[in-house]
C-alpha cells in the first residue's frame, strides 16, 4: 500500500505548482464545478459546441471531463450511437457518433437520466478530446490516455492519471 503525504497524495504524485491542479487533489466521489473558460469542440464540419456553462467533473486520479450545456451543442451534427455504459456515480450514459460519418465511432456521451447528485449533468454533453478538437480558452485539450476515458488535459493539470501505462489498479 502506498504512504500518503499530508495532502492525501501518493509518493507518486507530482505536486502542483502555482495555477496548477492536481488530479490526487480531485474528490471521490466526484463532483461538479462551474467553468466560465470558454470551451469549444469542433469537428470536420466546423464548430460543434462552444460554451462558457461548462461543467467540470473533477474526480481522484482523473483529468477533469467537461460537459456542455445543449443549448451550446450543434445536435444537427450528432446521431445516437450504439452501445451504454453505466457510471457507479452518474448512471447509465448514451453514446453519440457524427451524423456525417455512419460507421464512425462515438464522439460523444450524455447521461439523460442521472443519479440525483449529478442532475446537473441531465442532457449536457461530453466530449471525447482524442476524437474531436477539444478547446479551453484556445488551449488545444490532449485526451486522458485510454480509449475509454474521456478526460481533457490541459497545461494546469498535473498527474499522473488512469490511462497511463502502470495505472490499471489505482
Amino acid at each position: 500500500m502506498w504512504n500518503f503525504d499530508g495532502r492525501g497524495r501518493p509518493p507518486f504524485a507530482v505536486t502542483p505548482g502555482e495555477d496548477e491542479e492536481s488530479v490526487w487533489d480531485y474528490p471521490r466521489p466526484p463532483r461538479c464545478a462551474t467553468d466560465t473558460r470558454r470551451v469549444e469542440v469542433r469537428s470536420p464540419g466546423g464548430v460543434l459546441a462552444s460554451s462558457v456553462q461548462a461543467i467540470r467533473v473533477l474526480e481522484t486520479a482523473s483529468p477533469p471531463t467537461f460537459y456542455l450545456p445543449p443549448a451550446d451543442v450543434d445536435t444537427r451534427q450528432l446521431v445516437a450511437a450504439r452501445g451504454q455504459s453505466y457510471c457507479e456515480w452518474k448512471g447509465a450514459a448514451c453514446y453519440w457518433r457524427l451524423a456525417s460519418d455512419p460507421e464512425g465511432e462515438p464522439v460523444a456521451w450524455s447521461y439523460p437520466a442521472p443519479h440525483p447528485a449529478f442532475a446537473a449533468l441531465a442532457g449536457h454533453f461530453g466530449f471525447y478530446p482524442g476524437r474531436l478538437a477539444c478547446f479551453v480558452n484556445d488551449e488545444r485539450v490532449a485526451p486522458q490516455p485510454g480509449g475509454f476515458y474521456g478526460g481533457w488535459v490541459t497545461r494546469e493539470i498535473v498527474g499522473p492519471w488512469k490511462g497511463e501505462p502502470g495505472s490499471g489498479h489505482w
